[in-house]
């Protein structure tokens, strides 16, 4: 009976581990926030129009399907299986969204998956609404939005601030 105890805890502490295991790489499969060196934020450069009392610059959406891709073989490279997911469950997000004045660029975009996007994307039009109403300016906005996307955790707190000016 002993031998068999030690059996059955052996398998249940084997199985344990390789269900922990399991949880993490399913937790590693998608980036939970731009990598800095693929995805560091670049503004517009060449606006369609200028926005807001600061007057920054703004572009229009153009995000071909061929970046896409790329962008999804790019963040596979550093280890994560987008491609191997959903396509559903991502969005192409601009790091700096274009309502704050970001670009189109290849390192402005990065995948960002549903369960992410969930949490930021309310603090997207908040923080560029205060930008129209002139309350906040686009450097701010700028670091709250990176702040955010950074640290999911502090996006409730970053609200409320927002929504208190």
């Amino acid at each position: 009976m002993n031998q068999n105890l030690k059996r059955i805890t052996s398998l249940i502490l084997v199985s344990l581990v390789s269900f922990s295991a399991f949880l993490a790489q399913a937790n590693d499969a998608f980036p939970k926030g731009p990598d800095a060196t693929l995805t560091p934020g670049v503004l517009c450069s060449t606006p369609d129009a200028l926005r807001y009392p600061e007057q920054i610059k703004y572009c229009n959406r153009n995000v071909s399907t061929d970046l896409k891709k790329d962008i999804f073989v790019a963040y596979d490279q550093l280890g994560f299986r987008t491609r191997s997911m959903n396509r559903m469950s991502f969005k192409i997000d601009h790091y700096i969204p274009l309502c704050m004045g970001g670009s189109n660029d290849f390192k402005n975009l990065w995948p960002q998956h549903e369960s992410v996007y969930k949490i930021t994307d309310p603090l997207e039009p908040l923080l560029c609404l205060k930008m129209s109403e002139g309350k906040l300016l686009q450097k701010t906005a700028v670091e709250l939005i990176m702040q955010g996307k950074a640290h999911l955790d502090q996006v409730p707190a970053i609200i409320a601030k927002v929504e208190s000016l």
